[in-house]
Order: C-alpha cells, then sequence, then structure tokens
C-alpha cells in the first residue's frame, strides 16, 4: 500500500505547482512554434485497406526534424489522431502495422476507422538518430523528454493544417507517458488513450527511478533529484489534472511489471472527482504489459465520442 505521506503528497499536488515542477525535471517548455509546418514527403504513398501511408519528415524546433508516418482515411471526416510508439527499436513502423506486436497497430487500426494518423519516431528510435548533446541539449532543451513534447506539439499543428476539426492522442508504454505529457501541455488535445504508460512514481519500480535519467528521458531526475521519488517535484496527478476538463481513457494492466497496477489506481483516486461523468475511464485488464483487443476497441469508441 502507499504511505499516507505518499497518498498526502499525490492528492496536494506538486511542491513547486502543477506545471513548474514538472518543468524542473524536464526543462521550460519552449513557445509554440508559429508559421506552417515544414514537411518532406519521402518516397511514394502506399494504398493499404482503408488508408493511404506516406512517410515524411517535418520540423520541429528547436531541434532536429521528426520522421513520421502519416496516414490518410479514404473517408475523412475531420478526426486525426497522434498515435505514440512504445519503446521499439522499429519506432513509429509498429503502431502503423510495419512489424512489432499485432496489438499495437492502434494508427493503423485508426486509420481504417476513419482518422487521420501521424505515427512520428521518438528521439532516438525508428529513422531518428538524434544527437543529445547537439541536438537536445545543445538547442537549449534539458531532456529527450522535452523534445518529445515540441515534436508532438508540432505533429498536432500539422493534423490541424491538414484538416483535423478535433484532435486526439493515444500510445502504450513509452507512447502512454509520452500521450500524457503532450496532453498536459497543448489543450487542442481533446482525447487521450493512454496503455500501460505510468505509476505513480513511488510505486515505481519499488521506488528507484532510474528508468527515467536517461539522455532521451529526464537525465535531470539522477542529476538533480538523486532517483526519488520523494526529491521529485511532480507526480502523474499533476499531469492528470490539466487534463480534467477533456477526456482521457486508462489501460492499466493487473500484470503489468513495469508499470505498478496499484499505484495507477493511486493517481485515479487523486484525481478522479475532478474530471465529469464518463471522461474519466479506465481498463484493469488481468494480462501483463499489453493492450489487448478488447480494451482497444473500447478505448477506440471513447474516442469516437470524446
Amino acid at each position: 500500500m502507499i504511505s499516507r505521506r505518499d497518498l498526502g503528497f499525490l492528492l496536494a499536488g506538486p511542491a513547486f505547482g502543477k506545471v513548474t515542477g514538472f518543468e524542473q525535471v524536464a526543462g521550460a517548455l519552449p513557445p509554440r512554434e508559429k508559421g506552417k509546418v515544414a514537411v518532406e514527403m519521402l518516397g511514394e504513398a502506399l494504398v493499404e485497406p482503408g488508408f493511404r501511408r506516406q512517410k515524411i519528415r517535418y520540423g520541429a524546433k528547436p531541434g532536429n526534424p521528426v520522421y513520421a508516418w502519416l496516414l490518410t482515411p479514404d473517408k475523412f471526416a475531420g478526426r486525426a489522431a497522434l498515435c505514440l510508439h512504445q519503446t521499439t527499436k522499429i519506432g513509429k513502423d509498429e503502431p502503423v502495422g510495419l512489424g512489432g506486436k499485432p496489438n499495437l497497430r492502434y494508427a493503423q487500426e485508426l486509420a481504417q476507422r476513419g482518422y487521420l494518423c501521424l505515427a512520428p519516431d521518438y528521439p532516438s528510435f525508428g529513422d531518428d538518430s538524434t544527437d543529445f548533446a547537439k541536438e537536445v541539449f545543445g538547442v537549449g532543451l534539458a531532456s529527450g523528454t522535452m523534445k518529445g513534447i515540441v515534436n508532438h506539439r508540432r505533429g498536432v499543428d500539422l493534423l490541424i493544417e491538414k484538416g483535423a476539426k478535433s484532435v486526439v492522442a493515444i500510445g502504450h508504454s513509452l507512447g502512454g507517458h509520452n500521450t500524457l505529457f503532450v496532453t498536459a501541455f497543448d489543450e487542442r488535445i481533446r482525447a487521450a488513450v493512454t496503455s500501460c504508460g505510468f505509476t505513480a512514481m513511488a510505486k515505481y519500480k519499488g521506488g528507484n527511478l532510474k528508468g527515467w535519467d536517461q539522455d532521451r528521458y529526464m537525465p535531470r531526475v539522477r542529476e538533480v533529484f538523486h532517483n526519488s521519488p520523494r526529491e521529485l517535484p511532480w507526480d502523474f496527478p499533476d499531469l492528470l489534472r490539466r487534463m480534467a476538463g477533456r477526456a482521457l481513457y486508462i489501460n492499466a494492466p493487473l500484470q503489468d511489471d513495469n508499470f505498478d497496477n496499484s499505484g495507477v489506481r493511486d493517481c485515479v483516486r487523486a484525481v478522479g472527482g475532478l474530471f465529469r461523468r464518463g471522461r474519466l475511464v479506465t481498463a484493469y485488464p488481468d494480462c501483463g504489459h499489453d493492450f489487448p483487443s478488447e480494451v482497444r476497441q473500447e478505448a477506440y469508441r471513447f474516442l469516437d465520442l470524446a
């Protein structure tokens, strides 16, 4: 069980404020880039059942451009989805169905439901070869996490330029918490689905945050806050609170050995009363670190109605 002290911290919010606590760790959020998104088409568009798939590269400053797949449905009615991949070498290819796990092809499945989908590489995965010293820290960013937020917000710009009237976000594992990060900082995202993406920091790997301290995530977790959840000035409820006026679907399997299910429940208890009825939905399937078909289908229906 989480201690009264830790639960009190979750309920009270971060020590340094709802936004600045996160930014003390991930770095300051840059102003949103203005102007039209610079897009380069890479090769020919490929026809798939129900949609066309085009590899692109788009600008996202500060830092280097982003490689992504753009999936354009045959019947587009204005709904769009930012689809973020898990920790996998092939990056953006997995959500669009080009390898990886069949249960993580949510970009492909949403495109077949009529969503315009953007599936970008996170820095250092897929086609991305980010030099963190030069292209992240060297341009004033403090973490790969913040570069991810920059990239993903610019992806929302691109979806809107392509005709999106409403934008949602979805991701599993690495993509699950990146979905929360970008949604917390971009109010244009009206609904989000996070699968196996978070837990209370005190319950992540028994309270050892070493998994978060790499350059491609948040090195200040180690350098400033000593991999200690008690020293960290934010926790996931702080981000969830920022989404309370929108819609959030959480998949948190009971047997997830990465993101402890009881820690997810602690976070949900801390914020659940802030969401309107039916706008915060949780699924706790009896499986491991996965996004089962029945849960994905429920999540898609949730997005359809958001």
